[in-house]
């Protein structure tokens, strides 16, 4: 894996050497702060470059004269509307786009167009740390004949200068955080499944133990002690056992009810009988998608000491083909007691979901219950990879999902749902089916599934098949695998559910 760099604050004081990133404002206008043996070299080259300060575009100037750095880059801030906190977490990518080969690094954060809080200084380093993440661990790099070994990245020191470094650092340990919570669950979705099996993964997951979460691991066994033979369908076909993973994190007042995640955590989907088509089922290996932001928020949550009780859950299987495997036609009982006519066993992220959610809403008690899930390919053709798919319950706790949505840039979009949906799932010979009529309203029918499975608690459906992977690159992400879920929820949790 590739070095990430290391973030450090200090106070406005220019450096001497390296590279200087500074920061332009309407018109391209450089900070006043900066001194003039920094800016006067650069007035020529932004003259040229008809630079005008639009909002993360950039000009460079190499080597410039009468200047002792390496480099100058100036990003510009000015956008159209107010500079929010994704236009903050937008600048940190495109500045560490700009910084290969760089050892040190300082960045001037005064002179945008917005003024930056420490918060805002913070959300910068949140960015280059996020633009930095690479999943390289399979790569081999071997020298051509007649060259030297490929050394790996240099060491990138980035120091953020800004008028109150204190509370810059201090906001910048729960950004930090949050972007180690995003790493593991990006890691998670790109690993292979013969390196990620079920097993493993709960071995990774038990791991986070030393974090200070309590990890408990239910076999299979156990889970069919507990009747949850809707998930134990979906993995009798695989050789591969199936795990419940909870992740316990007691930060907050003693005997306050939890708020709970829940993931589907399928490492390999083929479909099992019905099974995919064999284009792009590669992709499959992301199947997991869901439980991976559960994992990596539970891991925020520990990293950053949150205020807060909270459960994270995932069912992890795979869903394969042999001859033991589930048949389009069989009949399940799920944990809850509903039985479930099983039409097509490619439709098997909502049975693992089904005893998941049972399960913790009737163990734990929540105050609320939020599930991931790269459930349909139905929410893709609604909404595309800009939003994912919101289906609740319960309209404050949808209100609160979207909002944090538009701070992080995780966005959301509430999808309908209702009686006359609910009777698209009737089943025939048992009380409900696993797929509705036909191809229409497929993401919206697996959620009246769902929404079978929760009793009265306050719940919210997030089908993140758009978002979780494969999505196009942006400024601070260009993996495969985007994390999509971990800085939505924390900021949830961060803005309504800790103790003050």
């Amino acid at each position: 894996m590739s070095a990430k760099p290391t973030i450090q604050f200090s106070s406005l004081d220019m450096p001497g050497s390296g590279v200087l990133v500074l920061l332009a404002g309407d018109g391209g206008a450089l900070p006043a702060s900066v001194p003039a043996d920094a800016a006067g070299p650069l007035q020529k080259v932004l003259t040229v470059a008809k630079f005008k300060g639009r909002s993360l575009s950039v000009v460079e100037s190499m080597a410039p004269a009468g200047s002792p750095f390496d480099r100058i880059v100036v990003v510009g801030t000015k956008g159209e509307g107010a500079f929010g906190e994704e236009d903050w977490l937008k600048l940190g990518g495109t500045i560490f786009s700009k910084l290969k080969g760089a050892e040190t690094v300082c960045v001037w954060t005064e002179g945008a167009a917005a003024s930056a809080s420490a918060t805002d200084v913070a959300t910068i380093g949140l960015g280059l740390l996020l633009r930095a993440y690479k999943f390289d661990r399979y790569k081999t790099k071997k020298a051509k004949p007649g060259e030297e070994e490929e050394q790996s990245e240099t060491a990138m020191t980035v120091t953020l200068a800004t008028a109150d470094p204190d509370a810059a650092r201090a906001a910048f340990a729960a950004s930090e955080a949050v972007a180690e919570g995003v790493a593991m669950a990006r890691d998670l979705v790109n690993e292979p499944t013969n390196v990620l099996t079920t097993t493993d993964y709960a071995d990774r997951i038990a791991a986070l133990a030393d974090l200070g979460l309590e990890i408990e691991i239910l076999d299979e066994a156990k889970m069919r002690e507990l009747k949850m033979l809707a998930l134990l369908g979906v993995a009798q076909g695989s050789p591969m056992p199936p795990r419940l993973c909870i992740m316990r994190w007691n930060g907050g007042t003693e005997g306050d009810a939890p708020i709970a995640f829940v993931g589907k955590g399928v490492v390999f989907d083929t479909g099992g009988v019905s099974i995919k088509p064999a284009a792009g089922m590669e992709d499959m290996k992301g199947d997991m998608g869901g439980s991976a932001a559960v994992v990596g928020l539970m891991a925020t949550l520990a990293r950053r000491s949150a205020k807060v009780n909270a459960i994270g859950v995932v069912g992890l299987v795979e869903n394969s083909v042999d001859g033991l495997a589930q048949r389009p036609g069989d009949i399940v009982t799920a944990m809850s007691g509903t039985t479930i006519e099983v039409l097509n066993t490619d439709a098997e992220g909502r049975l693992v979901l089904a005893d998941a959610l049972w399960y913790t809403q009737e163990r734990f008690k929540p105050q609320f219950m939020v599930n991931l899930a790269t459930l349909t390919g139905a929410i893709i053709v609604a909404l595309g990879s800009e939003h994912a798919g919101l289906f609740s319950n319960n309209d404050e706790l949808s209100a609160r999902l979207h909002a944090a949505g538009l701070a992080t840039g995780e966005k959301v979009w509430r999808m309908p749902l209702g009686a006359a949906y609910d009777k698209m799932i009737e089943g025939k010979f048992a009380d409900i089916k696993n797929v509705g009529n036909g191809r229409a309203a497929g993401s919206i029918t697996a959620a009246q599934f769902l929404q079978r499975f929760v009793n009265d608690v306050p719940w919210a459906h997030l089908d993140v098949a758009g978002t979780a992977m494969g999505s196009p690159a942006n400024e601070y992400n260009q993996s495969w695998a985007s994390g999509y879920g971990v800085r939505l929820l924390n900021r949830l949790v961060a803005d309504h559910y800790e103790a003050g």
